[in-house]
């Protein structure tokens, strides 16, 4: 890991300027392992990422392989930001973009704070069930297209460096090109993840 791979320092504080770009302005498959046990909420509801896989703009299964589009613009534009799109036509999913062309797919965070809310929107009690995959976690968080390409140090958004949990990595899920690499991280021994890793 080169000098510029080094996450930055834990703390209470959340990520914002310069910190919050340095952390993003990294290779894609790094951020991904250095996000799991960050905390991160949207309007004070969320939790602890324990799920993430990452694409770089070379990559086969990443939108992002086939140069910039209007659909993925935010991917293009500056470290630190949300991309956000739609799955299937059905489920919102979140990324978290790193340097230009590349990003974080947020797949799973363990429930932590507005769970009351989160309940709400998922019409679940089961904690295991509120965030554990893409489209679940957007839905409980409240993610929808109208704050693609919005920074993470702005509202609603916070995220925040916390002690990390020990990862374990694998493929990634439901892609069918590029899927040899173990670019998909979780938190080991996590229940709140959206699949168990072979590994565990």
């Amino acid at each position: 890991m080169t000098s510029s791979d080094q996450p930055s320092p834990l703390g209470p504080t959340p990520l914002a300027g310069p910190a919050l770009a340095a952390f993003f302005s990294r290779d894609a498959v790094v951020v991904a392992s250095d996000l799991i046990g960050a905390r991160f909420t949207v309007a004070g509801v969320g939790g602890r990422i324990v799920e993430t896989e990452a694409y770089r703009p070379d990559d086969e299964a990443s939108h992002a392989f086939r140069g910039p589009t209007a659909r993925n613009a935010a991917m293009f534009g500056s470290a630190g930001r949300v991309y956000i799109y739609r799955s299937y036509g059905i489920h919102w999913c979140l990324n978290f973009v790193c340097t230009a062309g590349s990003a974080v797919l947020i797949r799973a965070i363990e429930p932590e704070s507005g769970l009351g809310e989160m309940i709400h929107r998922r019409g679940t009690v089961d904690m295991t069930a509120l965030c554990s995959g893409p489209g679940k976690l957007a839905q409980a968080l409240g993610i929808d297209i109208g704050q693609n390409g919005l920074a993470l140090d702005e509202a609603p958004f916070e995220i925040t460096l916390a002690e990390p949990m020990a990862v374990v990595a694998g493929k990634r899920i439901g892609i069918s090109k590029n899927i040899d690499p173990l670019w998909r991280f979780g938190a080991a021994g996590s229940r709140f993840i959206s699949r168990r890793f072979s590994r565990e």
